[in-house]
């Protein structure tokens, strides 16, 4: 997988100012300008319908 999966706000402090993160890999990373931290958006897959 080459795309990054863009969030829309970090998960740590809410803000939408957010900037692609090192190499592109299959987890992308971003970084949030306002708290400065660096997450990943990982794919976890489907859920089953039981």
């Amino acid at each position: 997988m080459t795309e990054r999966a863009a969030p829309q706000y970090c998960p740590y402090c809410g803000e939408e100012h957010l900037v692609p993160w090192g190499e592109l890999t299959e987890h992308a990373q971003w970084r949030c300008e306002d708290c400065l931290r660096v997450f990943e958006v990982r794919y976890k897959g489907l859920t089953g319908h039981d």
